[in-house]
């Protein structure tokens, strides 16, 4: 008896140890006081409509947008060739290329961000925009090579095969067999890069500049200044947002059998 009430117990205490900071965020964002506090003064939807018209907040979030949306494609670009080439020949030194493409999932988002603007961006003096459209793309393109090679593994190489007996080209065949069969593939890549950058915050920080700033930055900025039930506002609606995505993936796209 003991030992069945263990696990669910168990479960339960794990369970609300990992939601439970994500619920205490929730409840403060539709607090009535002027402070962030927890439990919540009342309830107010006030700080949820502040969230819109906070003019820094808008300008993060397109520049978040813009590089969720950008660096996913770059990466998409970038990675859909390279697991092709890597899951369809026998390249050289291929599992030191594999590592080098996973290197900005191994090592520590904090240390790419450092290592970019030392070795990178002041060197080069490339801007700062520029600077965090390479860095999100870099991180992101691990993530679109090991999705869009999933979906190839499962892709039987004779149907490309015979595509080409019958006629077609090898780019031809690309095009016209490999990329329609990995349509869910490349889109569950395409959804999974862009709520990694959209929520990225190392590689941000120390690549973000005056009048520059991702909206996790700006969040940051806002919270040294101000300590008001606004920014857990604007972190519920973002959490909100990532877990209609990632629901919406699982349910037309079958988004864990790629990831």
């Amino acid at each position: 008896m003991t030992r069945h009430l263990f696990i669910p117990l168990t479960l339960m205490l794990v369970i609300g140890f990992l939601i439970g900071p994500f619920l205490i965020i929730v409840a403060a964002s539709f607090s009535a006081g002027d402070t962030l506090a927890f439990p919540p003064q009342g309830f107010s939807l006030k700080w949820i409509a502040k969230v819109f018209t906070v003019e820094s907040f808008r300008d993060s979030f397109a520049m978040s947008m813009f590089l969720a949306i950008g660096g996913t494609f770059a990466a998409l670009l970038l990675g859909i060739p390279a697991a092709y080439a890597m899951s369809r020949y026998k390249l050289p030194f291929s599992e030191t290329i594999r590592t080098i493409v996973s290197a900005p999932i191994i090592v520590p988002g904090i240390i790419v961000g450092l290592a970019l603007l030392r070795y990178f961006v002041v060197p080069f003096g490339i801007g700062i925009t520029l600077a965090l459209f390479l860095a999100h793309t870099a991180l992101i393109l691990p993530y679109a090579v090991r999705v869009v090679s999933a979906s190839l593994t499962n892709l039987r190489s004779d149907i490309e095969e015979a595509a080409v007996l019958l006629g077609s080209s090898r780019l031809g065949a690309f095009f016209r067999v490999v990329l329609p069969n990995i349509h869910g593939g490349i889109l569950s890549a395409f959804i999974l890069g862009f709520v990694t950058s959209f929520n990225q915050v190392p590689v941000s920080l120390f690549l973000s500049g005056p009048g520059v700033r991702t909206l996790p930055i700006d969040m940051l900025g806002y919270m040294e200044i101000v300590f008001d039930p606004s920014v857990a506002a604007l972190s519920s609606l973002l959490a909100f947002l990532s877990i209609g995505i990632v629901f919406m993936a699982e349910r037309f796209l079958g988004f864990s059998r790629y990831v």
